[in-house]
């Protein structure tokens, strides 16, 4: 394995390509990791295709499995920015990433994460509207806003962070063109410019607290009035069919956006090359291969469609 190397002796103003170390560090392992990886990426794939086929079945069409088909659709295409490179940088050893492969790798990273924040806290409204004015639900969450909240969410995120890739791209990179990282992401990048990155740096927080913050408060809002709402009601049996219904979309917020706050809202002294992986692989890679089976196997409704979809297939 080689690693192409530039170091501040170069005096050109910026880097042609990037050398991703990825898990270069791991020599011995390059084998397990390889397979490890490729049996994670066909996971995704197939359980988040599989709730977007039984989100097909009229009796699923309801507002939550119409957000959890857009979420499934969103994690194939979150992983897929990712994992591909990953495996053929494991698979071939040849680490090199052109720089304007690095920066599309790291503009849609941005935009699908954007979404995926924005989906999580749409959906923590759609729980909100149904437990809490269930009278109102169908007004409410009708085809047409549904539509237009998905709408939103992915495309909410297109213009900022095609701006903030371009300006995290403008920096000049001379010091070294290696990324201690497994694909192009904006801490690691950070770290190679050769100016003053404050401003930069700056930007990052803003932007991380309007697309990760923000939601995160409006999903906290919104499940403090879920469970106000579900300890009122009058039965034991009522309150845990409650929980049950928003559980599941809990646990994936606190995964997702742990891990993510941990990465991109603390200082830029307590950043580690070791860390940032390891916490980027919960939220690229371990999170999206947990969430078809954390709403899977906790959804009845799910678990009966799918069956139902298997044995007309096998019947067929």
């Amino acid at each position: 394995m080689q690693l192409e190397e530039r170091n501040a002796q170069d005096n050109d103003s910026t880097m042609m390509h990037f050398v991703l170390l990825g898990f270069s560090d791991l020599p011995n392992l390059q084998g397990l990791l390889s397979g490890v990886f490729t049996i994670m990426y066909l996971t995704i794939l197939i359980g988040n295709s599989l709730i977007i086929i039984t989100s097909i079945d009229p009796t699923l069409h309801k507002p939550m499995y119409f957000f959890l088909a857009n979420f499934s659709s969103l994690e194939i295409c979150y992983v897929s920015v990712t994992l591909p490179r990953i495996l053929f940088n494991l698979w071939t050893q040849n680490r090199s990433i052109s720089l304007r492969d690095c920066a599309a790798q790291l503009c849609f990273f941005l935009i699908l994460g954007a979404t995926e924040c924005f989906l999580l806290a749409v959906m923590s409204y759609d729980r909100y509207v149904a437990i809490c004015n269930p009278l109102h639900y169908a007004l409410v969450m009708n085809p047409k806003r549904c539509a237009q909240l998905a709408a939103g969410c992915w495309l909410g995120g297109i213009p900022v962070q095609i701006g903030q890739t371009c300006q995290i791209f403008s920096l000049h990179f001379c010091n070294s063109n290696q990324i201690n990282h497994f694909f192009c992401d904006i801490p690691p990048i950070l770290q190679l410019a050769c100016e003053d990155t404050s401003a930069h740096e700056a930007s990052v927080y803003v932007v991380a607290m309007l697309f990760v913050a923000v939601p995160f408060m409006l999903i906290l809002a919104s499940y403090s009035k879920i469970i106000s709402t579900i300890l009122r009601l009058p039965t034991a049996k009522g309150r845990a069919k409650a929980f049950s219904t928003c559980s599941s979309h809990l646990l994936v917020v606190v995964l997702f956006f742990g891990t993510a706050t941990i990465t991109y809202l603390r200082p830029k002294s307590s950043h580690s090359a070791d860390n940032d992986k390891l916490l980027s692989l919960f939220y690229t890679v371990v999170t999206p291969m947990f969430n078809p089976l954390i709403y899977s196997l906790r959804n009845k409704d799910v678990i009966a469609s799918l069956k139902k979809i298997i044995t007309k297939n096998v019947m067929s």
